[in-house]
């Protein structure tokens, strides 16, 4: 049976979907809120259907909804994009049960890996380094403090059904403990409706790096490189480039390789993102695996020549992957997350229409976006609204091109992160390419655009 696809998001990454489908003759149904009714998604698809108010828990996040939108139209397969159902396990058992082929690694996979804790004990079980920390969530307040002391302050109070900086905190010492539960434990109910938490040995003045894997089921395994994703704010990424500076070939190697086995112990299927920490020593700790693709894969794309929607669409109609092993970076990437938010106001969200939305172009300059002059911003969704991204023959002449880039692009209506971007791209230490976790936090100071309170 020829492929029907139903993109279950919106936003820039349905667009990228909808594109490689178009590419692949691959026809395409799109879901939509009221909201999104006149999106660049809706119109590029083959067909839309329209799902529910603007609200994601009466749309994008209702799984009858979106499951009876593929039914309706006839799909054979779902690809989730990232964010709202993509990790979501009932989902992706209720499109099973529907007929529809979800475009993803197997339920029981999903769960594993979007439990923080049952995550950690299977990458112990591949031969995976973890930091010290408590063995599964905690009982409650006295256990975490055993835990903690244990593996020596500071640490870090971490929700085990979820990430994204939600429900964690940093705890310096036993007395901030009690008041740091409390409050991770509240947004972890929020966010994810599970309040566990675990306890996690904090490196401080640790790197974030991530391996982009592709695998088919069958036992082949595609290491497609490996990204820095260091410049964050309240542990969410806003800048992120491949391959990793400065990464020693022996550490890069190791990583890969770990990755290559762990992914084959798990049977594991389609795209996935294994994230670690990288301490002063290169030596390097599993944190999760995102299973699902991430955000950033554009400058993965831009160094591997690989589509890794295309290779997740070959693996979801049971072939194997166009090739396996390690690609080699050609040049290096960079990309910048173009948010609705104000850095001076804590990176609040803000909603708005865009009176002018005018992006670069030239040689090596990708741009991931819904957007256009007259757009509406919703208040409902996340707050990107472009990934800008470049592409050198190495890291400076990325840096130089990023650079000429930001000082090309233009957005009213609505603030944006443009600003802060321009200055990062003009400061030493992000040009010479050695910067850590803390880096908006250490150099706030030299950003005019930016509220150093929420970094």
């Amino acid at each position: 049976m020829a492929m029907k696809l139903l993109v279950a998001n919106r936003g820039e990454i349905a667009v990228r979907i909808i594109r490689t489908a178009r590419e692949l003759e691959v026809p395409t149904v799109v879901v939509y809120s009221t909201a999104d009714a006149d999106t660049l998604a809706v119109e590029l698809a083959d067909e839309a259907v329209c799902i529910g108010p603007p609200p994601p828990n009466e749309s994008y996040l209702r799984i009858s909804n979106v499951v009876a939108a593929g039914e309706i139209t006839g799909c054979t397969h779902v690809h989730p994009g990232y964010g709202f159902l993509a990790e979501n396990a009932s989902f992706a058992r209720a499109c099973a049960d529907s007929g529809l082929v979800f475009v993803g690694p197997s339920p029981d996979v999903m769960e594993r890996m979007g439990d923080k804790v049952q995550a950690k004990q299977a990458a112990r079980e591949a031969g995976l380094p973890v930091l010290e920390g408590s063995e599964g969530a905690v009982s409650g307040l006295e256990e975490a403090i055993a835990a903690a002391e244990r593996s020596g302050f500071p640490v870090l109070l971490k929700a085990a059904a979820g990430g994204g900086g939600r429900g964690m905190r940093r705890v310096e010492g036993p007395s901030e403990l009690p008041a740091a539960f409390d409050i991770a434990q509240r947004e972890a109910v929020a966010a994810f409706g599970d309040g566990g938490l675990y306890v996690e040995r904090l490196l401080d003045g640790a790197r974030h790096v991530e391996v982009q894997i592709l695998a088919d089921g069958l036992g082949g395994v595609l290491i497609a490189g490996d990204r820095e994703c260091s410049i964050q704010r309240r542990h969410q990424k806003l800048v992120e480039e491949a391959p990793a500076p400065h990464l020693p070939d022996a550490t890069r190697t190791a990583m890969h390789e770990a990755c290559a086995r762990a992914a084959r112990a798990w049977g594991y299927r389609s795209a996935g993102t294994f994230e670690f920490l990288v301490d002063a020593q290169s030596d390097f700790f599993f944190l999760e695996l995102n299973a699902r693709l991430q955000v950033e894969h554009p400058v993965t794309e831009l160094v591997s020549g690989l589509d890794l929607v295309a290779e997740q669409l070959r693996v979801a109609q049971g072939q194997v992957l166009s090739r396996t092993g390690v690609v080699p970076a050609n040049g290096h990437a960079i990309e910048v997350r173009v948010n609705a938010e104000d850095p001076s106001e804590g990176f609040r969200p803000s909603a708005g229409r865009l009176r002018e939305f005018r992006m670069p172009g030239g040689p090596g300059v990708r741009l991931d976006t819904f957007c256009a002059p007259g757009v509406s911003i919703p208040p409902n969704y996340d707050s990107l609204i472009a990934k800008l991204c470049v592409w050198g023959g190495d890291r400076p002449r990325a840096v130089a091109r990023l650079r000429r880039a930001l000082d090309e692009a233009e957005v009213e209506g609505v603030p944006t992160t443009l600003g802060l971007f321009r200055d990062i791209v003009r400061e030493p230490s992000f040009i010479d390419g050695r910067y850590t976790t803390s880096y908006l936090s250490d150099r706030g100071h030299l950003f005019s655009s930016l509220d150093r309170r929420t970094v």
